[in-house]
């Protein structure tokens, strides 16, 4: 079998930069932090105060009234940014052959809030369960791909996949397996978190994940800096309208870049620790070069999955020299969390989204809040610090590493 051509026609993203991908580039490129003091509830007796919240969201702007009441909030995040890049894509959903057409879905925990208030609210009554109707499908991980295929009536593959923060590259690169493979011709792919509440603060707390920065939210994500003592936790969504070439040209659809590559690894070393030598990330990158029919000197840029971890940061830059070798010095490479926090099961789609706009505007986003170099991070690297930067991208990958040692890697093309 032949494989066939993936390129992207639509886009949607919901960020704590932007509400929209206008607004989300722009946040990018001028190096915009999305972190402030949490509002979503009284954070004041937790280690961790502050976070990147997606702002001025109000889902009956978006959703009918009754009909958000029974989503939890990443699966209205998940609707809006898939209306806005079906919208954006141009597609008629009456001119879809609907059983060609798909939506898979990532998020690493799905309706953790639901879960949390409802179980509150058992264990501070009389003992008699009195649970919310919508209780299980609000919660559900899988939830927003239903809603999504029952909205535009696709018929097609329709799942979620679960690998921690990797969750909504491992959504992009089975949408485009499915499509390169002549499974499907359209498919709606994305991920949603919202996991900035007392469980998922507190737990990541517990971990000691979380940079404790409350003096200075803004500054505190900084991949790569040696003061960095953690991540910052975000919310939101993003969904990419992936489209067989053909398909896309014969309706004349606008093509903002080309699907050409991806690759899946485990680290097989530890829950949540990194490889120390980044073995399996060197493994997912090269996997998914080699799966574009790339050479490693085709890529000029790499969004990081640089969460601002001690460990993590280091481990990344270890398997990015190890792999590239003297090409990692002609490489872009930027850590676009230090602007929009860690959005855990969504942050592979917006990064893909950074990736897909370098690609476009030939343009690299920064990695801002770097004030001191790391000795253990070779500062022979281009690392973006504090300003975007313009050249020419053909070639962009992204990374996404998960807990558990999940590994996603996928690489997008100029057309």
């Amino acid at each position: 079998m032949d494989a066939r051509r993936v390129v992207v026609t639509g886009i949607g993203v919901l960020t704590p930069i932007g509400n929209n991908l206008q607004e989300y580039w722009e946040g990018l490129v001028s190096g915009q932090s999305g972190a402030a003091p949490i509002t979503l509830f009284d954070a004041t007796n937790f280690k961790t105060q502050f976070a990147c919240e997606v702002k001025n969201f109000n889902p009956t702007d978006f959703l009918d009234r009754k009909e958000a009441r029974k989503l939890d909030r990443f699966c209205q995040f998940a609707m809006v940014v898939a209306n806005e890049a079906f919208k954006d894509s141009g597609l008629d959903v009456e001119k879809i052959d609907s059983d060609r057409a798909g939506v898979i879905w990532g998020s690493g925990i799905g309706g953790m809030n639901t879960f949390y208030t409802e179980s509150v609210n058992f264990g501070t009554g009389n003992g008699t369960p009195r649970f919310n109707p919508f209780f299980i499908p609000k919660l559900i991980s899988d939830i927003p791909a239903g809603h999504i295929s029952i909205k535009y009536g696709f018929r097609g593959p329709n799942f979620t996949t679960v690998s921690a923060c990797a969750s909504s590259t491992n959504a992009l690169i089975d949408a485009f397996n499915y499509i390169k493979w002549n499974k499907a011709d359209i498919f709606i792919a994305g991920g949603s978190e919202a996991c900035v509440y007392e469980p998922g603060i507190g737990g990541f707390n517990a971990m000691m994940a979380l940079s404790t920065r409350n003096d200075d939210p803004k500054t505190a994500s900084r991949p790569f800096d040696k003061d960095r003592d953690g991540f910052v936790m975000g919310e939101g969504a993003g969904a990419i309208v992936l489209e067989e070439y053909e398909h896309a040209k014969k309706r004349g659809a606008t093509i903002y870049a080309e699907v050409v590559g991806g690759g899946l690894t485990a680290d097989a070393h530890h829950i949540t620790a990194p490889h120390p030598e980044g073995l399996g990330a060197s493994n997912v990158m090269r996997l998914a070069i080699e799966d574009a029919n790339a050479k490693i000197s085709d890529i000029d840029y790499i969004n990081v999955h640089g969460t601002s971890t001690p460990l993590g940061d280091i481990a990344e830059t270890k398997a990015i020299k190890s792999l590239f070798g003297e090409h990692a010095y002609n490489l872009n490479i930027s850590a676009t969390k230090s602007m929009t926090g860690h959005l855990l099961g969504a942050a592979g789609v917006i990064e893909s989204i950074a990736c897909i706009m370098a690609v476009k505007e030939n343009t690299i986003p920064p990695t801002i809040n770097h004030k001191t170099d790391d000795p253990e991070i070779d500062d022979k690297l281009n690392l973006t610090f504090n300003r975007a930067e313009r050249r020419t991208v053909n070639y962009a990958l992204s990374n996404t590493f998960g807990f558990g040692g999940h590994n996603a890697s996928v690489v997008f093309k100029k057309r």
